[in-house]
């Protein structure tokens, strides 16, 4: 959950932070989306996100939601799901890991994706993983930091595993680079920190992911193990079959708050947008496509658009890891030495009895 931690952060939930963390990670071939729709069609432009392109990767979901006493059970209500699976009933090669410290669950819930992405590439000790043999991109490239993490971790049971996460210096480290400066400005370090109380909003990361066993699963670290929500047929003319069946558990767990309730997240890792834009115009120029032809010329539009989000992303992580409070508390000196506070004051309470009596008019 993310309330209060004093080695954890509270990130924000962004494809732009979270794409940014991964790749401090050493992750290649992979970014994250928003989802703004369950319909079939919104689903559907995750693996054919463009002309010629139908088997883009998916590697998992991130689900974000407000915490409430009930979602442990939630899940537990529909009908053959909901029970964590637990020593031998695990599947092999179904990495879960249990979350031991706090504001640790979104970076655990990506993590939870990437060692249970498909065809990963794991990374050598002492050697590179080489370009060719990543499929244009469809396959993930986990980079050494959490290669040598999964490996280390491959046989701890759930709970050791989230200690490993909540002890690892370079894991704690990339996700605190993405909170806000001014967080610790504020804190008071002789005070004790402030726990959640029933009151408070407190969000929670899980994922979902498919294994090659043909189920779809849950992983939520507040639980004792992965909970099956669901199976797919292995049907290639249905290759996102998988992401329907995580979105009727997604729907399921809605399903328990109030229909005026929008405090919610979701977002897809999938295949780095750029890796299959490069593809698409390799093969056009492969069969002789001028680059003034509108297919070249629209190809070259979206990678350009792609490589201004990732500028504009780096940005807004700039501006987030940027303390802007010194210069506030600056400004207020400045304005009250100069005199002119009192008068800024004034008004702003003036405009402020102003609007809230436009608003009860209303």
């Amino acid at each position: 959950m993310a309330d209060s931690s004093g080695d954890w952060c509270t990130i924000e939930s962004d494809p732009g932070v979270f794409t940014s963390l991964i790749e401090s990670f050493g992750v290649k071939n992979v970014e994250l989306t928003e989802l703004w729709s369950f319909d079939d069609d919104s689903l559907m432009t995750l693996t054919a996100p463009i002309d010629g392109v139908d088997n883009a990767a998916v590697h998992g979901l991130i689900f974000l939601f407000k915490w409430q006493r009930q979602s442990s059970s939630a899940t537990a209500s529909l009908e053959g799901r909901g029970t964590p699976l637990t020593g031998d009933a695990v599947p092999d090669g179904l990495f879960f890991a249990q979350q031991t410290v706090q504001n640790a669950c979104a970076t655990q819930a990506i993590l939870s994706v990437l060692f249970n992405a498909r065809d990963a590439i794991v990374a050598q000790e002492g050697a590179e993983s080489k370009d060719q043999e990543d499929d244009n991109g469809r396959r993930l490239v986990l980079g050494q930091t959490l290669s040598n993490f999964k490996e280390f971790t491959c046989h701890f049971p759930p709970d050791l595993r989230g200690e490993a996460i909540g002890s690892s210096d370079e894991i704690r480290t990339a996700h605190n680079s993405f909170g806000r400066s001014e967080d610790a400005f504020l804190s008071d370090p002789t005070k004790p920190k402030r726990i959640a109380t029933d009151d408070d909003d407190v969000f929670h990361f899980i994922a979902y992911v498919p294994h090659e066993n043909g189920c779809v699963y849950e992983l939520d670290g507040l639980q004792q193990g992965p909970i099956q929500v669901g199976e797919c047929k292995k049907d290639e003319a249905d290759k996102d079959q998988w992401i329907k069946v995580a979105r009727d558990a997604i729907q399921a767990r809605l399903s328990n708050y109030s229909p005026t309730e929008i405090k919610f997240n979701l977002m897809a890792i999938v295949q780095d947008r750029r890796t299959y834009l490069n593809e698409r115009l390799n093969a056009l120029a492969a069969i002789g496509v001028e680059e003034n032809d509108p297919a070249m010329v629209q190809i070259q539009s979206e990678l350009h658009a792609e490589e201004e989000k990732r500028a504009q992303w780096a940005l807004e992580n700039a501006r987030r890891h940027h303390n802007y409070l010194p210069f506030c508390v600056e400004l207020l000196r400045s304005l009250a030495g100069s005199g002119k506070m009192d008068g800024l004051m004034n008004k702003a309470k003036t405009r402020a009895a102003e609007k809230r009596q436009r608003q009860q008019k209303s």
